[in-house]
């Protein structure tokens, strides 16, 4: 059996006519309370260790972890400033690694 006063009183509530439908509109959440750039934070670290310790690994993951957290950007401002400077450390890694002056480990005597 069908319970057609269920029905009728639905009918007026039904969200899918086009009359009663509204857009979504995001909740405005302030900077400080998103969520940590993970990738961010790791592009840093591995682009200092890369310039500091010579490592050319370092560098190279460096521009990846840049280049994720360049597409995940969430705040302009903030993450575009930690994107740069990672990615500043990294190129510098990189072309000190392979264009530098020689370890002094590295050479023959």
């Amino acid at each position: 059996m069908k319970d057609t006063s269920s029905s009728s009183s639905n009918s007026s509530a039904d969200p899918r006519q086009p009359s009663t439908a509204r857009p979504y509109v995001p909740p405005r959440v302030s900077p400080q309370d998103l969520p940590m750039d993970y990738s961010g934070f790791l592009a840093m670290l591995f682009a200092v260790s890369g310039v500091m310790f010579r490592y050319k690994i370092c560098s190279w993951i460096a521009m990846i972890f840049c280049a994720q957290s360049l597409a995940n950007m969430k705040n302009i401002e903030n993450d575009l400033k930690q994107i740069s400077m990672a990615m500043m450390f990294a190129i510098m890694g990189v072309v000190t690694n392979y264009f530098g002056p020689a370890r002094p480990s590295a050479t023959k005597r």
